[in-house]
Formats: structure tokens, C-alpha cells, sequence
């Protein structure tokens, strides 16, 4: 690794914290500098594999989990982005024939969208080759702490949504 590109991995979110910070501002700095790392590699790896992005491959993780496919707003709900975003990513998959866009039953101007059987076989194979990367980013960690750090997480969320709950 040269130094210049060690000198930037150094410099990532946490460089932010400071020692006199709050335990927990440190604490998110860190967790938002991983998840950063992790998707960044994440990116390259599709990029590099697939020659597709990762809005593109989490389209169709959102599709294949539901095979009658999904209406353009719920894909929009799901992966939190505006419809618009949506509908490029589509366009996109559509021209390479890996989703297919039907006009909506019950209404002429909504549209579902479901992947291809070549959809569907692609994003096997991208999602094998995910879960592999995911394992080797997470290998520095024994089965244990990977353990502790699930249940940790785990507690967060539980209490980040009684927290949305409340407000």
C-alpha cells in the first residue's frame, strides 16, 4: 500500500474524535467509519465483478426477495431513496433486460417491477460473491466477537426504535 493511500484510509470519520469527546460520539464516529469502509469495499468488489453499482444490486436484493415483484413506491419505501432515484436504476436494469416494469392491475399509471429469469440468475451469482466479500471483511473477527457484536447492535436498534416510538 503506497502512502498516500494509507495516509487516506487513516483519515476517515473517526479521525473527528477526540479523546475529551462523549464515549458515545466516539462510539458512532467508529461504527460510521467501518460501515463506511465496508460499503466502500462493497462498492469496488461490484464494480469490479459485475460492473454494476450498489443501488443497482440492492434493487434487485429488494426484488428477488419478493418474485411477483414490487410496485415503484414500494421500492422507493424500502431502500429510502425518492422515486426518481428509483426510476432511473430501473430504466437501467430494464435496458440490460434484468427487470421487467408491468403496468399496474388495478392502476393503469403504477407499475411493478420483478426480475428477469436472467435478473434472477445474475443476482445469484452477485450475491454469492457478496456474502463471500462480507465474510472476508468480518474474518478479523473470531465467530464470538462477531456474536457480541450482533447482540450489541442488536440492543441499539431495539432501543433507537422504542426511542422513535416515543417522539
Amino acid at each position: 500500500m503506497t502512502t498516500a493511500s494509507s495516509s487516506v484510509l487513516s483519515v476517515d470519520h473517526e479521525f473527528r474524535a477526540h479523546a475529551d469527546h462523549h464515549a458515545s460520539l466516539r462510539l458512532w464516529l467508529r461504527l460510521l467509519s467501518c460501515t463506511t469502509r465496508v460499503e466502500d469495499k462493497i462498492r469496488q468488489k461490484l464494480r469490479e465483478s459485475f460492473d454494476i453499482t450498489l443501488p443497482r444490486f440492492d434493487l434487485m436484493a429488494q426484488l428477488e426477495r419478493d418474485p411477483e415483484g414490487l410496485s415503484m413506491g414500494e421500492l422507493s419505501r424500502r431502500m429510502m431513496v425518492t422515486g426518481g432515484n428509483i426510476t432511473a436504476i430501473v430504466d437501467q436494469l430494464e435496458k440490460e433486460k434484468l427487470v421487467l416494469r408491468q403496468v399496474g392491475l388495478n392502476d393503469r399509471r403504477s407499475f411493478t417491477v420483478k426480475l428477469t429469469p436472467a435478473g434472477r440468475a445474475a443476482f445469484t451469482d452477485m450475491a454469492i460473491a457478496h456474502e463471500e466479500w462480507v465474510a472476508d471483511l468480518f474474518s478479523g473477527l473470531s465467530n464470538n466477537q462477531q456474536s457480541q457484536l450482533y447482540t450489541l447492535l442488536g440492543a441499539m436498534k431495539k432501543n433507537l426504535q422504542k426511542q422513535e416510538e416515543t417522539s
